[in-house]
């Protein structure tokens, strides 16, 4: 099977190019390090945002509560009598 004469002059002339192509022993090495310091310097500023979204969110949050009036906020309103160890309150049917 023979190739068409475009696809033969293009291989040729891509060829050509190729060969003319002095390759940089360093070059893989630079570019390692380059992703490399990409790489950390994403992680860095991730690990950043996310120490200032928790620390925000934490001072929002103790804010609010520093906010709060502590005589209207009781969770336990219930003023009536504290049952004794011995008492037990009715267990099962009526």
């Amino acid at each position: 099977m023979t190739q068409p004469p475009v696809e033969q002059q293009l291989r040729a002339a891509l060829g050509a190019a190729a060969a003319g192509v002095q390759a940089d022993p360093a070059a893989y090495r630079r570019a390692s390090a380059s992703w490399r310091r990409r790489e950390r310097r994403r992680r860095l500023v991730l690990a950043v945002l996310a120490a200032v979204v928790f620390t925000a969110a934490d001072a929002v949050g103790l804010w609010a509560l520093s906010q709060a009036d502590p005589n209207t906020h009781v969770i336990f309103s219930d003023a009536g009598p504290v049952p004794g160890p011995d008492a037990v309150e009715r267990i099962g049917q009526p």
